[in-house]
């Protein structure tokens, strides 16, 4: 939720219920103009039609994807399954509450998400706007869900954000981001939830963890404060708050046991939603640092010592949350262009040109 509400703001255990599949949009998939400029990209079809999508990311066989949407007149996420053959799409959570993070477990039959519904089955009002540019941290815990929305289980619970997680190339862990201590840091649990390990100590914020192809190492994003600093002092007031303000960001990468933990990006303004290029030696990431104050986000590549930054999209509206599928060959990514009514987030599919 994090990740795709950054995009909305800077633009401007119960049964499963009520589960129905949802008809593909006959003009769905559809092939849309490419931008020359984006050499990377070509073949790009858009995936949905309206309202906010993003958080897409692929089944291991590369058939499927996850992600969240507020369609259906909701004013807050639910999550859905995409069958990329069709654009079919099929909600998999509950109905209630808010969700956030899908990510497909081995076999690709059953999925994890975040998701509210235990502590709120409504949609939460948005932040006090007197408090500037902040976020709620919604009180998300971690379920498990098969692929047709049956046999929900719960997987966290401790009643405070937990969610962006993301499954290891083995199928044996997941990282994920929690305010469970009371600070925003990154662990990792067994996929039945045991063994939990945090790996993250730094005052500040890190959230947004994904393994490398290897699973050696994890990229995520970052914004720490020095001991005495002022703005320490008002991010743990809003933390107090279930808040948080996250202007600034950077990437950082770390050793898959937490250690070796190192700044990769000093751009400036909010860099996040990283995952790995194949082969595991840069890193795509999202990010507004030509223009801090705009909701202007473009992908880029970096290699992991912060050299070789490459933009990827032009587009002058958002681009972000990229991943690529299993084999390489292709990327799917949320953006605002094409959109029927401002603002309107898609996600969109591209081949890979390397």
């Amino acid at each position: 939720m994090i990740r795709r509400l950054l995009a909305a703001a800077l633009v401007a255990a119960a049964p499963a219920a009520g589960l129905r599949a949802q008809p593909a949009p006959r003009s769905l998939p559809r092939p849309i103009p490419g931008d020359t400029a984006e050499r990377h990209l070509r073949n790009v079809t858009q995936l949905t039609d309206g309202g906010e999508n993003a958080e897409a990311y692929f089944s291991r066989d590369g058939k499927w994807l996850t992600f969240q949407s507020t369609r259906d007149g909701r004013t807050c996420d639910q999550q859905y399954v995409l069958r990329l053959s069709d654009a079919r799409t099929t909600r998999i959570s509950t109905g209630q509450g808010k969700t956030t993070c899908g990510w497909f477990l081995p076999g690709d039959r059953r999925l994890f998400f975040g998701s509210s519904h235990a502590v709120d089955t409504a949609c939460a009002p948005r932040p006090d706007p007197s408090k500037g540019y902040v976020w709620r941290l919604d009180p998300f815990d971690i379920y498990t869900v098969g692929r047709d929305g049956k046999g929900l289980k719960r997987l966290t619970n401790y009643g405070v954000y937990t969610a962006e997680g993301i499954l290891s190339p083995d199928g044996k862990r997941i990282v994920f981001t929690s305010l469970k201590d009371g600070d925003l840091d990154i662990y990792t649990m067994n996929v039945d939830g045991s063994n939990v390990k945090r790996l993250t100590t730094t005052p500040g914020y890190d959230g947004g963890p994904w393994w490398s192809p290897d699973g050696k190492q994890i990229v995520y994003r970052a914004w720490h404060y020095e001991p005495g600093d002022t703005a320490l002092a008002t991010y743990k007031a809003l933390l107090d708050q279930r808040l948080v303000r996250p202007n600034k960001m950077e990437l950082w990468v770390m050793n898959a046991d937490g250690s070796n933990q190192r700044q990769v990006t000093r751009l400036g303004g909010a860099n996040f939603g990283p995952s790995w290029a194949p082969g595991g030696r840069q890193i795509i990431f999202a990010s507004n640092h030509r223009n801090p104050r705009s909701g202007n986000f473009d992908l880029y590549l970096v290699n992991l010592d912060g050299t070789g930054l490459e933009q990827v999209t032009t587009n002058k509206d958002f681009d972000g949350f990229p991943m690529f599928s299993p084999d390489g060959t292709r990327i799917v990514w949320a953006s605002n262009r094409h959109d029927n009514r401002q603002g309107e987030t898609n996600l969109f599919i591209a081949d890979w040109v390397p």
